[in-house]
């Protein structure tokens, strides 16, 4: 059985208050991210939706050796 390839109907959307759980930041934060296009999102109405995997890739570009 073939996979078929993943498309954004196949990705997880979270809101703005997720990321900023998930993070451990404020949503201000999360919102300045966007705004900024540091962390790319989908506008929905007068909200907006960040792909789980793009939260994911925002932090693992994030981390710094600080030893």
């Amino acid at each position: 059985m073939a996979s078929k390839p993943e498309g954004i109907s196949d990705s997880r959307f979270l809101t703005v208050a997720e990321v900023a759980t998930m993070m451990r930041v404020s949503k201000m934060t999360v919102y300045r991210l966007v705004h900024s296009g540091d962390l790319a999102a989908v506008r929905v109405g007068r909200s907006f939706r960040v792909r789980e995997d793009d939260a994911n890739a925002y932090l693992q570009r994030s981390f710094y050796d600080a030893g």
